[in-house]
């Protein structure tokens, strides 16, 4: 996610003026210290959702002070004791079961956040990916394999894209991927939402209050962004 920081990211951020932030998957770090750089410039507070630690979280201490702090454990575990949210990154588990139920609890929040999702396109768009199976619902989890993916084919490959993962065995269908999960839950939400995407660096979708000034504001960025 943090190729879409300077370009789009950050200058939403500076409009919307966003407090308290939620990260759901850190990796490497290399967005969590973009997003807490703006937090020490606004006073805010960031809270990293991951599983497992990527990076030496005792060197963000030292830095950034009381601006963050890392939960290590699933987002779906978390999400619900969370209040006053103003964004949310998602960039965690791309399976639709994970999203989907990630969205529905941002739904019940006092007021709907501002939410960016990674990977709204290919290759985990329209497909599964489980880092840890086991975590899955049997009935909500794809069949799926390590093998890797292959552009512009749904059957996996052996030596194709993120060989070693667990993908979906095939792309597409219901309840398969992030874009689905997204789609699936404006379907049913109750909550009056607009969508806005950008097809790039494998696909960022934007989640905001459906309010004509917000929606422009959103389109100009992802216009002036040019990705």
């Amino acid at each position: 996610m943090h190729r879409f920081w300077d370009s789009l990211i950050y200058p939403l951020f500076k409009q919307f003026t966003p407090r308290h932030i939620v990260e759901i998957g850190a990796l490497a770090g290399d967005n969590t210290v973009k997003v807490l750089d703006y937090c020490s410039e606004v006073g805010g507070t960031l809270t990293i959702i991951d599983p497992a630690s990527h990076f030496a979280f005792e060197k963000l201490n030292k830095r950034y002070g009381g601006h963050h702090r890392f939960i290590q454990a699933l987002s779906l575990e978390v999400l619900p004791a969370l209040r006053e949210v103003d964004a949310v990154l998602i960039d965690g588990d791309h399976n639709w079961y994970t999203v989907y139920h990630e969205l529905k609890i941002i739904e019940k929040l006092p007021r709907f956040p501002l939410v960016l999702l990674h990977d709204i396109e290919w290759p985990y768009g329209r497909r599964d990916l489980y880092y840890n199976p086991s975590t899955i619902p049997s009935k909500h989890r794809q069949p799926y394999s390590t093998l890797g993916i292959m552009p512009g084919q749904s059957e996996l490959v052996e030596g194709g894209v993120n060989q070693g993962m667990n993908h979906a065995l095939r792309e597409g269908g219901p309840k398969n991927g992030v874009r689905t999960a997204v789609e699936d839950f404006l379907k049913q939400s109750s909550v009056p939402l607009s969508f806005h995407g950008v097809a790039s660096h494998h696909g960022l979708g934007i989640l905001a209050p459906d309010d004509p000034d917000v929606n422009r504001l959103i389109h100009h960025f992802t216009v002036v962004s040019g990705l």
